[in-house]
This record gives C-alpha cells, sequence and structure tokens, in this order.
C-alpha cells in the first residue's frame, strides 16, 4: 500500500495523550494498522510524553482524592481506543480496529442513502461530533464545504481528488476550519472512507446547506 498523506503531529500527539475524540481516535488506530510511517512516529510521541512525565514534580493529593477514585470504580466502564495493531497477512478490506466494530463485511453493513451517489453508515459512537463511513460512487462529489472544527478521513477503498490533492486507500486528510474543499470520487469504483468529525460540516453553497438538515453532516 502506498500511502502519501499521512497525519499532522499535533494529531499524534493528542492520540498519544489520549485527548482525542472516541471517533478520531479509532480512526488513528486504523490508519496506524496500515502505515509504518504513522506507527513510527507515534512511537516517537509516546517516548516524548514518557520524559514529559517524568520531569513533572509530584504533588499532594487532595483529601478527597481517595473517595473520587473509589467512586469512580463505581462508573460504568467506557470503551477505549484498542492499541495499534501490527498488520498480519490476513488483513482484508477493512482495518483491524474498524473490522472488529462492525462485525461484519463492508458490503452486509446498512447503508442508507442520503443524497445522489451518496450512502452512509452511522457509527454512533460516544463523544463530541460523529464518526461515519461514507460511500460516495464514481463522479460523485460530496457538496463543497469547510468545518466549524476538525475533521479526520481515511481512505479504506477507492479514491477522490479535492483542493489538496488525490487521495486513496490508506491516506489521510487531516484538516481544520480553514480548508474548503470539495472531493469528487475520480476512479470507476465506490470511494468508501472512514470519516470522524468533532463539529458539524460548513456547506458553502445553496445545494450543501440546503439539504445539510436531512443528510445529517
Amino acid at each position: 500500500m502506498n500511502i502519501s498523506h499521512h497525519f499532522d503531529d499535533a494529531t499524534l500527539m493528542a492520540y498519544s495523550a489520549g485527548s482525542l475524540p472516541q471517533g478520531m481516535a479509532l480512526l488513528v488506530a486504523c490508519h496506524l494498522h496500515w502505515c509504518e510511517h504513522c506507527r513510527e512516529r507515534v512511537d516517537a510521541t509516546n517516548a516524548v510524553g514518557g520524559v514529559l512525565l517524568d520531569d513533572i514534580e509530584p504533588v499532594s493529593l487532595g483529601e478527597g482524592a481517595l473517595n473520587d477514585l473509589l467512586a469512580r470504580l463505581d462508573e460504568p466502564e467506557q470503551e477505549l481506543a484498542k492499541p495499534v495493531s501490527r498488520p498480519s497477512a490476513s488483513a482484508g478490506q477493512l482495518p483491524a480496529p474498524l473490522a472488529e466494530l462492525v462485525g461484519c463485511d463492508i458490503d452486509e453493513l446498512p447503508w442508507k442513502r442520503i443524497g445522489y451517489g451518496v450512502r452512509q453508515v452511522d457509527l454512533d459512537l460516544d463523544g463530541p461530533g460523529a464518526t461515519r463511513l461514507l460511500r460516495i460512487s464514481p463522479g460523485v462529489s460530496v457538496p463543497h464545504h469547510t468545518h466549524t472544527g476538525n475533521e479526520l478521513t481515511l481512505i479504506l477503498s477507492g479514491s477522490y481528488n479535492d483542493e489538496v490533492g488525490r487521495f486513496c486507500r490508506g491516506d489521510v486528510a487531516d484538516l481544520d476550519g480553514e480548508m474548503e474543499h470539495q472531493p469528487l470520487v475520480d476512479t470507476d469504483e465506490d470511494c468508501i472512507c472512514l470519516i470522524a468529525t468533532d463539529a458539524p460540516l460548513k456547506f458553502t453553497g445553496l445545494f450543501g446547506r440546503l439539504v445539510q438538515p436531512f443528510i445529517g453532516l
């Protein structure tokens, strides 16, 4: 797999620190399953984090610290991002963290049509924003938009091009509110993407603004 687009350093630092929303942490873990380059970068950020922890001066705990800890033990367990998995010879179309989450082949998922040539599966994960799979038909483009927050996109199959460049299987787009783009599927097969956002998209064209309440992006 020839991966050309990778995460910003800030995204990988946030992943190492455990501060990403659940959907974004899942997406990063999926890219890391395929990308040796970014796995090496995460190893480096983990090492930096360890050094920083060693340099922190210890502080005294508050009087209620023990009671707070015991109370948290009674809280329901939260699903945490799994450790980075290494690719295996049997790896299929989906990276292992996503395959374990959905539990079926990608064609067996309950795809819902949200517009001409566009279908989605909402993964319904906890946290801010949304995490979904998008399946876009050949020659179809997503309406021109920018972002009110951050958007991570991982290409699972197919490809698209936009103002940034061409994105193929394994590539990630790491975008913020300063980026405006209009992805267009440029091959004769569906482009399937995993997308995680921490705030809604902001469509800039009239058509996009009209359909946004109905497609949930």
